[in-house]
């Protein structure tokens, strides 16, 4: 390295020689190795540091310790051969830095292997008399400026490549050493481990799971995030674990491991030791930590609660200052919880330079915490640590970071600092290390419980509808209120549907269950009886069909349905139940009165049911109540006793303000099931429409016919005889296009308020008439729908019930 004075450096590089001057241990421990790398990621701005050393049996350079981004993700291998053209090869070989470009590695033979292909990287032997080397990756636009190589060579000059244990080397295992095999689970360990698990050489049978199911069950969690951790990470591994006796408490061991690269048809093995670290705990205290935050977590059902629980268990007792916890997804870190949550109480960066006021950042923006997520153990760095700003400013007088483990990968990660020094006990990290595995399963079980429960109701709020219509001569209203008891979303729903004619629909229904099913199967339903209603068929036969889609769905769940047709010029209804209770119904005098509708089945049990129609009687101020069971029954109460508290509480409300007694009525609801209620005030209309229709025949004359009726309905009407020319002319070519194009049955029907003509014409075929878009001066067909288009204010074509009705409206003169 080119000398320089102090003077002459860059303050990073001083402060980079200042932290490589600081890092203690044993000098060629693995722990100081990585600690060593570390400083690359913070001081040179690499993304990946790396060492390799020879392998004098093989002729390669071996990969022994690593920081930061996964190697795969730079197509970097675990050895290279020596006398080989890599980076790492000719920086052995020549002794001397290699500086590449994207340019450069472009031409390599791993550049295919890259999953990001700007990036820099570069190749230094190391001062340790080895013949090993360092190699770095740099994702930075401008690589490895001036500075950044003069810290990289101060690392280089810092790393002493760790020593090759005995265990290491494969020899026969002593005292308390292990070798995990990390394909095949095969496990060998030393006499002392046998008598730390109980167990005789002859009892145990080289498996990690008999090992593994001595352990308590909560300790598993952090156990496994060791012995099934990737491959392809290497680094050092500690954490303390309780195992079972046969009479006692557990016991609490240490283990240390290490995993090591596999050669050349040799597997990846994890080794280390297993030691009693009973002694260096301070009794029940942390164990009784453990298992409070446990049992909290048992019942946390949202990431919120999860959140919750790990900031009342590790930062008061811990008495840090702050505390964060952060969702990995999809390689970002989504924060969940800062404690405290003021602003001012957190880095300034975490709201200047990311992209959200609070980090939602790649895990790479901070190379420490994605070295310590990579090795999945809780890390530790005491007062005056060189880390990367956004994390010295966490803790300044200390700083935790604990990944969190779960289902074989890492689901977040707990950050915890402190601002003035902490001494961190021995039993803290035991602590640490057994809360993270805790908090990672129950974090990803609440996540998913989160990500089902927010799809269940985007669902319900999707599928039930956003804002009820306006109805001629009526006011509706409806509530849907959740439970509290579970947050699953159930299949509650109502629906109100205009229909020809000033006739309306009201549904009501309630799918088996709470679950996404439900709420699927709610949507299905509610759609299938708006089609059916929208086809003109009666209540009773809506309803039967509806029955049928349910079994030919073949779904376990059924449904419970009330569906209520009101003609709101007659002032009549029509009532079809299915399995579900009866409307309520308040009079304008404040009467109530429990509907007595025959019901029929729940949908979806009987294939043969039968949904007999109740004739209802509307008076102008009439009030019908429709609502599921969740608010008339309970478990201390039966729905007859509901329903009457029901129509009690309906007698009481002013119905004037409609939206305040469906307030009111669900105020002291129970909320151990949900609620849907739908109200509907029938007013009556003030003007009644005319209304005629007419079979029109199959005769050479039938739309002089049409005419004909037309003129006589009209004049009865008192329109004048001036201004029907464009409802004749409309009549004559409506009829005259469903005779000629369809066959069986044609009717038209008339309809007139307030000057407002309705025409409508309905024949047996469903096919929709089509408006040419051109047509030529010889053509002699094909005008018609251009002539009632542009004599009709709208036009239009509805299904109906065996056919199509095609319909238009012209405004008359009065």
């Amino acid at each position: 390295m080119v000398s320089q004075g102090a003077a002459g450096r860059g303050a990073r590089t001083v402060r980079a020689e200042v932290a490589l001057k600081t890092i203690g241990t044993d000098p060629r421990s693995p722990e100081r190795t990585r600690r060593v790398l570390e400083q690359a990621l913070v001081f040179a701005r690499a993304s990946f540091a790396a060492v390799y050393t020879p392998d004098d049996r093989e002729r390669l350079l071996r990969l022994v310790e690593s920081a930061g981004v996964p190697r795969t993700a730079y197509g970097l291998r675990e050895s290279y051969p020596r006398d080989g053209h890599s980076p790492a090869a000719e920086a052995y070989r020549a002794r001397r830095p290699v500086w590449l470009g994207p340019e450069d590695l472009a031409d390599e033979a791993d550049a295919r292997r890259m999953t990001s292909r700007d990036v820099h990287l570069a190749a230094l032997p190391v001062a340790d008399g080895t013949g090993g080397c360092l190699l770095a990756v740099s994702e930075n636009p401008d690589g490895f400026g001036p500075e950044e190589r003069d810290c990289l060579e101060l690392v280089a000059e810092a790393v002493v490549c760790p020593v090759r244990t005995a265990v290491e080397q494969g020899e026969e295992l002593r005292g308390t050493a292990f070798a995990l095999a990390m394909d095949t689970g095969r496990v060998e360990v030393g006499d002392a481990i046998l008598d730390l698990f109980g167990l005789t050489r002859e009892e145990f049978d080289g498996r990690v799971e008999s090992l593994l199911g001595l352990t308590v069950p909560e300790d598993l969690p952090s156990l496994m995030s060791v012995v099934e951790a990737d491959h392809m990470t290497i680094g050092e591994r500690e954490l303390e674990f309780r195992v079972l006796q046969p009479t006692g408490p557990p016991r609490w061991l240490r283990l240390r491991g290490r995993l090591l690269p596999g050669g050349e048809g040799h597997p990846a093995r994890l080794v280390g030791t297993v030691a009693d670290a009973s002694s260096l705990r301070s009794g029940i205290t942390d164990v009784a930590r453990v298992q409070r935050l446990a049992a909290t977590l048992a019942t946390a059902g949202t990431v919120r609660d999860v959140s919750q629980a790990v900031v009342a268990a590790l930062r008061v007792p811990l008495r840090a200052d702050r505390i964060a916890l952060a969702e990995l997804e999809n390689e970002r870190l989504v924060v969940t919880v800062l404690d405290p949550p003021e602003a001012e109480a957190w880095p300034e960066l975490w709201q200047t330079e990311w992209r959200t006021e609070w980090p939602d950042a790649p895990v790479r923006a901070m190379p420490t915490l994605a070295a310590a997520l990579r090795e999945g153990r809780a890390q530790i760095w005491p007062a005056g640590t060189a880390l990367e700003p956004a994390l010295a400013e966490v803790g300044p007088g200390g700083l935790a970071v604990l990944p969190l483990p779960a289902g074989g990968r890492m689901a977040g990660a707990c950050l915890i600092g402190w601002d003035t020094p902490h001494d961190f006990g021995p039993d803290e990290r035991t602590l640490l290390t057994a809360s993270a595995g805790l908090v990672g399963q129950a974090l990803m079980r609440a996540h998913a419980f989160d990500a089902e429960h927010e799809l269940v109701g985007m669902l319900q709020r999707q599928l039930l509808p956003r804002r009820l219509p306006q109805l001629p001569g009526a006011v509706a209203v409806a509530r849907y209120l959740p439970a509290t008891a579970g947050l699953e979303v159930g299949g509650d729903w109502y629906d109100v549907i205009p229909l020809p004619d000033n006739q309306v629909a009201l549904v009501i229904g309630d799918v088996q269950g709470h679950s996404t099913a439900a709420a699927t199967l709610m949507g299905q339903m509610r759609t299938a009886l708006r089609a059916y209603a929208a086809e003109g068929h009666p209540p009773d036969v809506v309803v039967s069909h509806a029955n049928r889609l349910l079994l030919e769905l073949e779904t376990d769940l059924f449904a419970t349905c009330a569906y209520v047709q009101v003609d709101m010029e007659a002032g009549t209804a029509w009532c079809v139940r299915a399995g579900h209770p009866p409307p309520v119904l308040r009079h304008p005098d404040g009467s109530t009165e429990i509907a007595e509708a025959e019901g029929g089945p729940p949908l979806g049990v009987l294939t043969q049911a039968e949904f007999p129609m109740t004739p209802l009687r509307l008076q102008r101020g009439t009030v019908i109540a429709l609502t599921t069971d969740g608010l008339v029954e309970t478990a201390q109460s039966d729905i007859d006793t509901g329903l009457d508290r029901l129509a009690h509480e309906l007698s009481v409300s002013d119905p004037s303000h409609l939206g305040l007694v469906a307030d009111a009525l669900l105020g002291n609801a129970p909320r151990s099931d949900d609620v849907a209620l739908l109200l509907m005030r029938y007013d009556g209309m003030a003007v009644r429409p005319l209304r005629e229709g007419w079979t029109v025949w199959r005769v050479p004359e039938a739309a002089r016919h049409a005419r004909r009726f037309t003129r006589r309905t009209l004049l009865t009407w008192g329109v004048r005889p001036d201004v029907m020319d464009p409802a004749l002319l409309v009549v004559s070519e409506l009829v005259t296009n469903a005779l000629v194009h369809t066959d069986g049955r044609v009717r038209l029907d008339l309809t007139l308020i307030n000057h407002r003509l309705r025409v409508a014409v309905t024949d047996s075929s469903p096919r929709t008439p089509v408006k040419p878009t051109s047509l030529g001066w010889e053509a002699t067909g094909g005008r018609g729908i251009l002539l009632v288009e542009a004599m009709a204010e709208v036009w239009g074509t509805v299904p109906v019930s065996g056919g199509k009705q095609v319909w238009c409206e012209l405004q008359l003169a009065g």
